[in-house]
């Protein structure tokens, strides 16, 4: 038997889903090891996260039944972001080589990260810093970088703004809160009453329990919100806007994400108040957070770690909202 014919027979541990549901569907199961193909990284998995995409995938929701299966998932194994070594390379990759400590975003090439390897395409993936460990790079990719997209290229955020981010607790809110701080602006975090200590410890100005308090009722307006939930009419963030600030959202309710889009210009246009949806450019920017990271101004917060075959309970955490940071699933 050839080399290439034992390493297709290898197999590996995976969670796997064969039907939208609940985090009861997920299975551990025994499948097949995959092969790199010529532009790709094979990667031993030793930890990953979980992203409000996966939930969204997992619970079957419209937008990603008409994307990824309309009665049954195309995609079986979910994970976006992945932490691990590269085990093999295939032959046009030039960037790594075997024994490479990497990490990256998939979510652009099929996931599968809730397993021991999975492929990756060579741009998929970043150096990881030595002194990062592998569940603290699992908790970048995604997260960081909507939180960097959001706050710096759609935002625009600036000294001596005043921002706020609603869902400030989950993975995207407090690698925003830190990022923010950098700016020397004044930071509102808004979220569950069991976060806010955790918030405020890590340097936000003002707390707001949004279980006793509206902040698009209040009175009070910002230069800059970044949003993890768009759970609002577009009409509700622009009145808690100052005059020609600016609301960027990463994610939340579809309907309300197209609201967004369709009335963002007119709002713009009648009241000088700029609303902005983040497309998400996996990887774009890990070297920046690399260099935060390696200079003590970034921290992942990390709820975790979750072993892979408890995978369903992690998915239970993430249901809830109570999570903090980041949930880190384990390989070992």
């Amino acid at each position: 038997m050839s080399e290439i014919q034992e390493h297709r027979d290898e197999r590996m541990k995976a969670v796997v889903m064969d039907s939208y549901g609940t985090p009861d569907v997920l299975e551990l199961r025994d499948v097949a090891k995959p092969t790199p193909k010529a532009d790709q990284v094979l990667v031993r998995v030793l930890a990953a996260s979980v992203n409000d995409w996966d939930w969204g995938m997992l619970r079957g929701s419209p937008e990603n039944r008409m994307l990824g299966g309309l009665l049954r998932p195309r995609v079986h194994i979910l994970g976006c972001d992945i932490a691990g070594r590269v085990e093999a390379v295939g032959g046009d990759v030039r960037a790594f080589q075997p024994g490479d400590e990497v990490y990256g975003d998939l979510s652009s090439s099929g996931f599968g990260a809730f397993a021991e390897y999975v492929c990756a395409p060579e741009a998929g993936l970043a150096h990881k810093p030595a002194g990062m460990t592998f569940e603290q790079a699992a908790a970048i990719p995604q997260a960081g970088m909507l939180a960097v997209q959001g706050l710096i290229d759609a935002g625009r955020i600036g000294s001596g703004q005043k921002v706020l981010l609603n869902g400030a607790g989950g993975g995207v809110g407090t690698f925003a809160l830190q990022i923010a701080r950098l700016y020397g602006v004044e930071v509102t975090v808004v979220d569950k009453p069991g976060k806010l200590d955790m918030l405020h410890a890590m340097g936000a100005d003002h707390v707001v329990d949004y279980l006793k308090e509206d902040f698009t009722e209040g009175g009070k307006c910002y230069d800059l919100i970044l949003d993890v939930k768009t759970n609002r009419s577009p009409f509700a963030y622009a009145r808690a806007l100052n005059l020609n600030g600016t609301y960027a959202t990463v994610g939340g309710s579809i309907p309300r994400l197209l609201q967004t889009l369709v009335l963002g210009p007119l709002l713009a246009r009648l009241h000088h108040k700029h609303m902005r949806v983040v497309g998400l450019k996996p990887n774009k920017d890990l070297a920046y957070m690399n260099e935060l990271f390696e200079a003590g101004k970034l921290q992942p917060v990390l709820d975790g770690p979750y072993k892979l075959a408890d995978l369903p309970e992690a998915f239970r955490l993430f249901g809830t909202g109570d999570h903090r940071g980041k949930i880190i699933v384990t390989m070992a």
